[in-house]
C-alpha cells in the first residue's frame, strides 16, 4: 500500500549509535521470521560476542522515511536484539529499558517523558564539512529574520509528525544558532524509539538546507551549551497522576518526594551515561544555566539544579532531570533515571529540603554551605562515580557495564594525553 521497497531494520550500539540492515520488501517474510542476522563482533560494545545476533523485528515501530524517495520507499522497524537460541542479548539497550518499565509496572507505575533536546544548526564548508560558524546572532524565543533557521525548524516537525510524532512546540534558544523543539509527554519506551528518529531527521532536514545539526553538549565555548532536560511523570493503569497530591503544601505525593530523592542520590553515579563524552563536562559550568548542584527545587531561575519541579499541577504534575545531554544513549539514560527515582520509590528515600528560594545570586561556595553537593565536573571523576554506584551496574547489566567502563576510560586517557590549543597559548612562552 506505501511503495515500500526497502526496509530497515534498526538497531544502536551501548552508546546510541544507530546501526541498521536494509532489506527489500521481498524480504520481510524472512525478518518477520527471525532470520536475518548479523556479524555482532564489529559493533561497537557488542566485540566480545562469539555468535551472530538475530534481529527480532518490533511490528509497532514500523514507519515510512518522509524524507526518502516517493517512489520505491524506505521504511524502518526498531529491532530487539536475541541470540540463537532466541534468548534476549544482553547487550541491546532497548533490553534494558524494556526490563525497568516491566518492573516498574509490576508495581504499578506507567512513566511518560517529555524530552526538550536542544541542537546547533551551523555551515559546512566548501567540501561539506561540518563547522562552528554561524551567520546569526539571534537569542532566546527570537524570531526571523533575526532568526535564520526558522523554515529549518519548521520543516523538521512537519517531517517529523507526518510520522507520528506529538510535538509541544519549539523556539530558538539562548545561544546563537541553538534550537530546541519540545516533545509531547509518552510512554518512556516509545518516546526512546522516537530520539532515535528525531536525531536522524533533524540531521537530515539540516542538511538538506545545506547546515550541519549537532548534538554535541558544548560546540563553542564562549555561549551556553545544549542539553536535554527529561520531564517525568508517573501514572497508574487507570492514567491517575501519582505524583501529584493536592493536600500537600507544595501538592507533591510521597511517590514524587522520593523519586525525586532516588534521582538525586543517584545522579553522580548515572552521569557518565546521561552525559557521556569530555565534551559534556565543558557544558556542566556555572555560568552557563547549566545543572551543576545536587539539589532540587520549583524556582525556574535555579538553572544550577539538576532537579526541577515545574509550576504546572495535577494531571500534568511532573520531575524535570536536567543535566542529561543529546550525545547519550536515550535508551540506557532513560532507564538510569527511571531506575533512579523507582529505587527512591522501593526504599522510601526522603528528599533534602524543596529550595523554594532563588539561589541565581549567589556564589558556588555559599550555595556549598548550604550542604548541596556537586555533579561530577569532568569525565574522570563521572568515572569514578559510575563504579560507586551499584546500581548502575545492576540496571545496566555486566557486558554493557563493562563495555562501556572500558571505552570510556579509554576516552578519558586519550583526552589527559593531548596536548591543547590553550595550555600552548598559556604556558609555552612563560615556561
Amino acid at each position: 500500500e506505501e511503495d515500500v521497497a526497502f526496509i530497515r531494520l534498526q538497531f544502536c550500539d551501548i552508546f546510541g549509535h544507530p546501526k541498521n540492515l536494509a532489506i527489500t520488501a521481498a524480504q520481510l517474510e524472512r525478518a518477520l521470521n527471525h532470520e536475518c542476522i548479523f556479524d555482532a563482533s564489529a559493533i561497537s560494545g557488542f566485540r566480545d560476542t562469539l555468535h551472530e545476533l538475530y534481529l527480532y523485528p518490533d511490528l509497532n515501530t514500523f514507519d515510512v522515511f518522509p524524507w526518502r524517495p516517493q517512489t520505491g520507499k524506505v521504511a524502518r522497524m526498531f529491532c530487539n536484539l536475541a541470540q540463537g537460541d532466541g534468548t534476549p542479548f544482553e547487550g541491546d539497550s532497548r533490553l534494558v529499558l524494556n526490563r525497568v518499565l516491566q518492573d516498574a509496572e509490576k508495581m504499578g507505575y506507567y512513566f511518560e517523558i517529555m524530552p526538550e533536546p536542544e541542537f546547533f544548526l551551523f555551515h559546512t564548508d566548501d567540501d561539506g564539512c561540518p563547522t562552528t560558524i554561524t551567520h546569526e546572532d539571534a537569542g532566546f524565543f527570537d524570531v526571523a529574520p533575526a532568526d535564520l533557521a526558522e523554515n529549518v525548524r519548521r520543516d523538521i516537525i512537519l517531517t517529523l509528525e507526518e510520522m507520528g510524532f506529538d510535538i509541544y512546540g519549539s523556539h530558538h534558544e539562548l545561544s546563537p544558532a541553538q534550537h530546541e523543539i519540545d516533545f509531547a509527554p509518552g510512554n518512556a519506551a516509545k518516546i526512546a524509539d522516537q530520539m532515535q528518529t528525531f536525531k536522524m531527521a533533524v540531521k537530515t532536514i539540516a542538511k538538506k538546507h545545506g547546515l550541519h545539526a549537532s548534538f554535541m553538549p558544548k560546540p563553542k565555548a564562549e555561549v551556553n551549551g545544549s542539553g536535554l532536560h527529561l520531564n517525568i511523570s508517573c501514572r497508574d493503569r487507570f492514567g491517575k497522576n501519582l505524583f501529584c497530591l493536592d493536600s500537600d503544601r507544595n501538592q507533591l505525593s510521597d511517590t514524587a518526594r522520593h523519586f525525586a530523592a532516588g534521582l538525586l542520590a543517584h545522579a553522580p553515579g548515572i552521569t557518565l551515561v546521561t552525559n557521556p563524552l569530555v565534551n559534556s563536562y565543558k557544558r556542566l559550568i556555572s555560568g552557563f544555566d547549566a545543572p551543576t548542584k545536587i539539589y532540587w527545587t520549583d524556582i525556574l531561575a535555579n538553572r544550577s539544579a539538576v532537579v526541577n519541579v515545574p509550576q504546572r499541577r495535577g494531571d500534568q504534575t511532573c520531575i524535570e532531570f536536567r543535566s542529561p545531554d543529546g550525545a547519550c544513549n536515550d535508551y540506557l539514560a532513560f532507564a538510569l533515571c527511571l531506575a533512579s527515582g523507582l529505587d527512591g520509590v522501593k526504599n522510601s528515600l526522603e528528599p533534602p529540603k524543596l529550595i523554594h528560594e532563588n539561589l541565581s545570586g549567589k556564589s558556588d561556595r555559599e550555595i556549598s554551605a548550604m550542604n548541596i553537593d556537586v555533579l561530577p565536573e569532568t569525565l574522570g571523576e563521572a568515572l569514578e562515580c559510575y563504579q560507586k554506584d551499584s546500581l548502575v551496574r545492576n540496571i545496566m547489566g555486566d557486558l554493557i557495564y563493562e563495555e562501556y567502563l572500558q571505552a570510556k576510560q579509554k576516552e578519558w586517557g586519550e583526552f589527559r594525553a593531548v596536548v591543547t590549543n590553550w595550555e600552548i597559548e598559556n604556558y609555552l612562552q612563560k615556561y
